[in-house]
């Protein structure tokens, strides 16, 4: 069987898995009372079931399960399937986590510190940023630099997937559009221990849009947004900055820009407003676009074509066949979004 066909496979199920469990998932919701209130900076008006995690970490687990049974890790070398085994033991740890948080509200401290163990098992699995590529200088090994660099780039995104989960359906657009461009470039780089993992992803993603997408029947909670932001960066970090070339490096963080310019622009806001990091606001670019007089799905679409423009340019600068022609296209859709954006804002 053709590897690509178990990755395609992987995409399918986990959409399936996700667009049949997910009703069950939220109907569980309500009889427990697992419920988002509305009030402070929050935008929906009734409460909402914050359990779709469980479909998402479901349809992905599943998903990689079924395509290991069916042999597509059979070509994979020893340390590639390890990696997929510590990529996802490391999201089930997150996914706990933020399901801790979803039913019990931890304190931002015991998250972080749940966090850092995690991510430092992960790194101990082999999910770890072990050199960089600099221009002029060649490959420079952190050494014991590799578990701290390592534990924030994996922490600071499952934080910043998190942080823009303010609107419906945009972490789950927003994660499931990097996924697919990691996929691509995954598999372009000869990494389909990462691409497997990216296209199970991207398929529990964009299948729990379904449910998700304004108006929004269900919420994804921390335990969704947590093993997004967590997968995303751990294919990241053994698809692409672990292929010695500087260009492969540079992808994740360009891939996911969007996230990580938010989360940076918020923490600098707020350390120049003199509050603390984590204390919650409404200065998000969510926030501002609806601020700006936006509607709720335009914030959405925008973000979201944002996303593809940065998709675009990484495949453009991975070397993949038509990037350049992907990045001029969704150039032109982000000029044409931008238009429609400033000109609905001024009819406000």
């Amino acid at each position: 069987m053709p590897a690509q066909i178990y990755h395609l496979i992987a995409f399918l199920v986990a959409a399936v898995v996700v667009l049949w469990t997910t009703p069950d998932v939220k109907n569980i919701g309500i009889k427990s009372g697992t419920v988002d209130k509305p009030g402070g900076r929050k935008v929906h008006e009734r409460p909402m079931v914050r359990l779709g995690g469980v479909s998402i970490f479901a349809g992905t687990l599943i998903s990689l399960l079924i395509v290991w049974w069916l042999g597509g890790f059979a070509n994979l070398p020893p340390d590639k399937e390890w990696q997929i085994w510590g990529v996802t033991l490391g999201g089930l740890g997150f996914f706990l986590i933020g399901l801790a948080d979803d039913l019990l509200n931890l304190s931002p401290l015991g998250r972080l510190i749940l966090q850092v163990i995690v991510a430092a098992g992960a790194w101990k699995a082999g999910v770890s940023i072990d050199f960089i590529k600099v221009p002029t200088i060649g490959i420079v090994d952190l050494n014991w630099l590799s578990l701290p660099i390592t534990v924030i780039w994996l922490v600071g995104m499952v934080n910043a997937i998190n942080w823009i989960d303010g609107l419906d359906g945009l972490a789950a657009g927003v994660s499931g559009i990097a996924a697919i461009v990691m996929l691509l470039v995954s598999l372009f780089m000869h990494q389909p221990a990462a691409a497997l993992i990216a296209a199970a992803l991207a398929g529990a993603a964009l299948g729990f849009l379904r449910y998700n997408f304004n108006p929004a029947q269900i919420f994804m909670g921390d335990g969704g947004s947590y093993f997004m932001g967590f997968t995303l960066a751990a294919v990241g970090v053994i698809g692409l900055v672990k292929v010695p070339a500087f260009t492969a490096v540079i992808l994740p963080y360009l891939i996911l820009a969007v996230p990580i310019l938010d989360m940076s622009a918020v923490i600098l806001t707020r350390i120049r407003r003199g509050q603390l990091p984590w204390v919650a606001d409404r200065c998000h670019l969510h926030h501002r676009l609806l601020q700006a007089g936006l509607s709720h799905r335009w914030t959405v679409l925008f973000i979201y074509t944002l996303t593809l423009w940065v998709g675009s340019l990484a495949l453009a600068i991975a070397g993949i066949p038509s990037g350049i022609a992907y990045a001029f296209g969704t150039t032109s859709l982000l000029t044409y979004t931008s238009w429609r954006v400033w000109k609905r804002s001024q009819q406000k």
